[in-house]
């Protein structure tokens, strides 16, 4: 079926792997799950973004564990979404007939049960007669866990410590081993349901006639279209914005207000090599970017609900070394995200290690601290002002800033190869007390403004003497290098140095002669700036789109047109954008990538304006 066969000499070499670009993406606010072009999902989480894995064939074709739903006879394949909502559609043509399957999960909320975690696979043909095969293959805890499976005619219940899922079905399932399987044959006009259901406690299993499966559909499109409705976008790329706006939506957790940075972990940023992360936390950084993004097009309650995640759990002052805020937190604002290696999964398309948890969350990143409160100024301006307490929370975070900014960090990428004076932590440093400057000055707020003022114009100063550097004729990565790094692109974004500043339109000739290939832009050269890891990767796509925004501010609106155009050709088929392009063209790392949506998102509204 599809990518589930052995290579075409027949030697049996194992099952392919489709491509992480080659998929879908459906979700329920709460978990998502990856649908590929073949119709088979090969990546699913139950019942949270960060529960272990139930389908991860996308890392494992072989132990991941799948659910398999195609037509049993050679077809072509054409993927896309019902307009305007996550319901993703897969048609089949084959010979006889024309098929899809409907794929869609309920969001909890109105008369829909909150405990009952669904997904729903509707089977219709639309022409002719097809005949179509499953197989539903649950591997739980990534794989390492047992379970037994129970069929009942057309139910299927899988259980595990812990754990228990339901299959229903409209057409008669059969054991097949750990996993179930089923045959069956639709007539145009005809249609066959299965949905699949976290079971246990209050949550029996129940069946998904065609019925209802239809008034599920209904009204998850009607859920989607209406939360679409609120967006204020009416520029030229209404539907790839559009798409970023559902699929951000998509990453965040309704329960909690959090929003995770990618709903996957381990899809390698290089084929065989060693970056492989896990994404499926909140990043403090990622998740306030997504904030200004959403409230750029309207949302207000996304940035609402975040706010209250960091009033609740980020809370400054507990004195860890990683200073008050930690770079990334669970979904349900946990800090404890220890790494481990699952050495049983070969990663996908061999390219191990998969990682769960993330070390990176012990990290010094300064960085944070500007985005999250240019975050809170813009939350404070666009939506709603703050309250006392987030004020005070506000003047706590500022203060460390004024007495700790001036030490090496991991920086915003990362690196494992040692802490240093990265200009990017300094610059977000400054943008941290700069806003909260603007925010006591705008609502006549308590604070030490005769220190803060020294901090931020001390900070400017140190990145305009020692992030410049006269040989290259650019801001560097570093204090004292020579080394270019594309996390300087924030410099005019974040209102810290004029874009036509001659020191500024020098350095952005110099990265576009350097790290920018064809529009597309690395983030910088781990040959010329070691960062610990082996291996290359390839250009980092909120990198391209920054590289837009910065052009459009430096009044070279042709050239930053050109670039947006072209960053928009290399969205997969549905407008999905994984963390980085390969130098073959292909998606690589975790996917989708918030990051990647929201600097879209934000590129295609300043282009539009520049445009006119």
């Amino acid at each position: 079926m599809g990518a589930r066969v052995t290579d075409q000499d027949g030697a049996g070499a194992g099952p392919r792997y489709l491509p992480i670009a080659e998929h879908g993406l459906i979700g329920d606010l709460r978990s998502v799950a990856l649908v590929g072009t073949d119709g088979t999902i090969d990546w699913y989480c139950c019942p949270a973004f960060d529960a272990p894995s139930v389908f991860a064939a996308i890392l494992d074709a072989e132990r991941g564990g799948c659910f398999e739903l195609a037509a049993s006879v050679p077809a072509r394949t054409k993927q896309f979404y019902f307009p305007d909502t996550n319901v993703l559609i897969t048609r089949f043509f084959t010979e006889d007939g024309v098929g899809e399957v409907q794929d869609f999960m309920p969001v909890a909320g109105g008369d829909v049960e909150v405990e009952r975690h669904r997904l729903i696979r509707r089977v219709v043909c639309v022409r002719g007669s097809i005949p179509f095969r499953t197989r539903v293959a649950p591997r739980f805890a990534y794989g390492t866990r047992p379970h037994a499976v129970r069929v009942e005619g057309d139910v299927a219940v899988f259980a595990t410590d812990g754990l228990s899922l339901a299959l229903t079905a409209t057409v008669p399932l059969e054991p097949w081993g750990q996993d179930v399987r089923a045959d069956f044959k639709l007539s145009e006009g005809e249609s066959a349901v299965f949905a699949l259901d976290q079971v246990g406690g209050d949550v029996q299993p129940r069946r998904c006639a065609k019925v209802e499966a239809e008034e599920h559909f209904n009204r998850t499109v009607t859920y989607w279209r209406r939360w679409l409705s609120a967006s204020k976008y009416r520029g030229r790329w209404r539907e790839m914005v559009h798409r970023s706006a559902l699929t951000l939506k998509l990453l965040t957790y309704a329960p909690s207000g959090a929003i995770v940075a990618a709903p996957t972990t381990s899809l390698p940023e290089q084929l065989g090599g060693e970056r492989n992360w896990d994404y499926r936390y909140v990043w403090v950084r990622d998740a306030a970017f997504c904030v200004y993004a959403l409230l750029r097009l309207g949302f207000s309650d996304e940035a609402e609900a975040f706010m209250k995640f960091v009033t609740r759990h980020i809370s400054p002052g507990d004195g860890r070394p990683s200073g008050p805020l930690q770079i990334m937190y669970g979904i349900d604002g946990r800090t404890d995200l220890t790494e481990t290696v699952l050495d049983h999964l070969e990663g996908h398309q061999g390219s191990a290690p998969v990682r769960v948890g993330n070390a990176a969350a012990d990290q010094l990143q300064l960085d944070i601290y500007g985005a999250l409160i240019d975050s809170i100024y813009l939350y404070d301006k666009w939506a709603k002002p703050i309250s006392s307490d987030q004020w005070d929370d506000v003047c706590a975070l500022v203060d460390w800033v004024c007495a700790h900014w001036d030490q090496p960090d991991e920086g915003i990428w990362e690196t494992r190869g040692g802490r240093k004076n990265f200009l990017y932590s300094r610059l977000m440093c400054w943008v941290a007390i700069e806003r909260a400057i603007r925010m006591a000055n705008r609502r006549g707020l308590p604070a030490d403004l005769p220190r803060w003022r020294e901090s931020r114009d001390t900070i400017y100063r140190r990145i305009m003497t020692r992030g410049w550097s006269e040989s290259r004729q650019a801001f560097v990565e570093h204090e004292d290098g020579d080394v270019l790094d594309a996390a300087v692109l924030m410099m005019p974004l974040s209102k810290f140095i004029a874009p036509t500043d001659p020191k500024w339109l020098s350095t952005l000739d110099a990265l576009t002669s350097e790290l920018v290939s064809d529009s597309l832009v690395y983030r910088y050269d781990p040959a010329a700036s070691p960062d610990g890891l082996r291996g290359d990767e390839g250009t980092f796509s909120i990198c391209s789109f920054w590289y837009v925004e910065a052009m459009v501010h430096a009044g070279r609106v042709d050239e930053a047109r050109l670039a947006f155009e072209k960053m928009l050709t290399y969205a997969n088929h549905l407008g999905l954008y994984a963390e980085e392009i390969s130098h073959t063209g292909e998606q690589q790392g975790n996917f989708p990538q918030a990051f990647t949506h929201l600097a879209l998102i934000s590129a295609a509204f300043n282009l539009d304006k520049a445009l006119g």
